[in-house]
This record gives C-alpha cells, structure tokens and sequence, in this order.
C-alpha cells in the first residue's frame, strides 16, 4: 500500500496516512496492541481529588483498506480491566470511597470498535438555535502536530455531549443524568525519523491517554455532582508481550478472543455505555 512519508503537516493525505501508521499497521496481514495503565481520580466539588481505583486498558487494532479513495477502515477491540492501584490486580467489588457500600465491578469489553480513516472529517455540528444536528461539514483531516527535533507530537482532544444510554428513568442508581459529558485527551509521541522511513508500515509510539467522564454506572453515584478523571500513559507495539502476563491471564480467562485484532468488519460498534445498557439490569433503588 503506498503512503505519504515525506513529513507535511498542511496535507490532509499526510495526516490521513501518518494517522493510520501510528494506530496500527498498514499491512493488514499484521496488528498493533496499544497497551494503557493509569489511575481513575474522583473529582467533587468542594473536595480534594481522590483516587478511586486503576485501570489497565490494550487495544488490538488491523487497519484494512475501505474504498478506492485512499480510506482506510480500523478494526479493533479493546478492554479496561479495572485494578486495586497498589496491587495492580483485577477487582470484581469495589468500596465506594464517598459511600462506603460495597458494589460489583463491570469490567469494559468492546468487541468490535471500529472507524474508517479519511482525508476528511465529516461534522454535524450542532445548531445551538434549535439544540439539533445541523448540517453535515466536510473539512480536511488536519492535526495540531508539535515538532522538537527527531520527536514529533500528536495531540487529538475530542469533547462529546450526546443523549446518555442509561437514563436516570430507568438506571436510577447507574445514571449521571439525561446527558452524558466525555473528553478524551491523546498525546502521541514519535520520532520524525520513523514517519519519513518508507519501509515502516507501522510508527511506534509513547504517550498519554487522560479522560474526563461521569461517575462510571457499576459506582452506583447516580446524579451525584461531579466526574472521573483517567489519568494515565500509553505504547504501542506489534508483539502482544508489551500487555503485562497477569493482564493477559485475566483478559484469556474472563474474555477469550480480546488478545487479538478482528480479520473482518463487522459491528455495531458501540459506546461503553451502550454495553452497559445492553448487558446490565439496573440496581435496586434504595
């Protein structure tokens, strides 16, 4: 498959190709894993930060061409297990530090989550007369790419605002609220050096995954005012070595077939919160 080396920020193609060799690799007959860990922070108004418990997150992600158009199609899965943050282990209970009661932990098991790759973002901005979908904008796929020296910096920030899967009419326990607020903030670092190489399908990279979400529905927090905070770094490898041994023994153990990408497209691919609606049943209110 032939990609843009040649380093220019300006060419949305550029970006296109550069932003699909960092997420995985263009041979399709090869996967990525992007290995995560970090720590969950409970903010509240009023109060101090308290961390709440960790996490440890892998993608495994194929990238396959989608159209003659130089689109490509990324087809993944991921977990997050959630951790005690002094033994790194998996918890199935967890004590609510605010509440002190004792609740179930649901384990995140997306299978598949997968998006197409283009030169060009298409929005649907919201029209704030109205609070609808406005009409769709095609613009050319640009990123805020830093350089200093060899190491080149890629930040994606992404602030959503959609209707919340599990509403508080139902989910009275589980739900933040008829709305659900989520950042997702990425620094991906990479050397210039690989991203002019021609022979690299693929650019490793370090970085840094920080999120901002309502109170995750197993806490059991309701409408409770304030949010998550994800604090946490990132790799990316092509050898599934990179996810710690304990981390695969759990994922083989409770979700076989997460330790390796998809070989076909198929969906839905759907939210966390989604899941937890399709597979959870509501607390018992008290």
């Amino acid at each position: 498959m032939k990609f843009e080396t040649e380093i220019n920020f300006k060419s949305n193609i550029w970006n296109r190709d550069a932003w699909a060799r960092i997420q995985a690799d263009l041979n399709s007959e090869k996967e990525s894993i992007c290995y995560t860990t970090g720590t969950i922070l409970g903010v509240r108004p009023g109060q101090a930060v308290k961390e709440l418990c960790g996490f440890e997150t892998f993608l495994c992600t194929r990238l396959m061409p989608a159209a003659e158009d130089g689109s490509i199609r990324r087809l993944n899965k991921e977990v997050i297990f959630y951790t005690d943050p002094r033994s790194g282990q998996m918890i199935d209970e967890w004590t609510n530090p605010y509440t002190e009661e004792v609740v179930d932990v649901i384990h995140v098991a997306n299978d598949p989550f997968n998006y197409t790759i283009s030169e060009w973002l298409i929005l649907a901005p919201e029209d704030f007369k109205t609070g609808e979908k406005a009409e769709p904008r095609k613009i050319p796929l640009i990123f805020p790419w830093k350089r200093s020296g060899d190491v080149i910096t890629l930040s994606t920030d992404m602030h959503l605002y959609y209707p919340n899967p599990l509403q508080p009419d139902k989910w009275v326990r589980e739900s933040s609220g008829k709305m659900a607020r989520v950042s997702e903030m990425m620094r991906y670092f990479v050397s210039a050096k690989d991203l002019e190489n021609p022979e690299l399908t693929s650019v490793n990279y370090t970085g840094t995954w920080n999120r901002i979400t309502p109170w995750l529905p197993w806490m059991l927090m309701g409408d409770t005012p304030g949010h998550c905070l994800y604090m946490s770094t990132m790799l990316k490898s092509d050898n599934i070595d990179i996810i710690p041994e304990h981390v695969r023994e759990f994922s083989e153990e409770r979700y076989p077939g997460m330790l390796s990408a998809p070989t076909e497209d198929y969906g839905p691919s759907i939210s966390s919160l989604e899941y937890y609606a399709r597979q959870q049943s509501p607390a018992p209110v008290k």
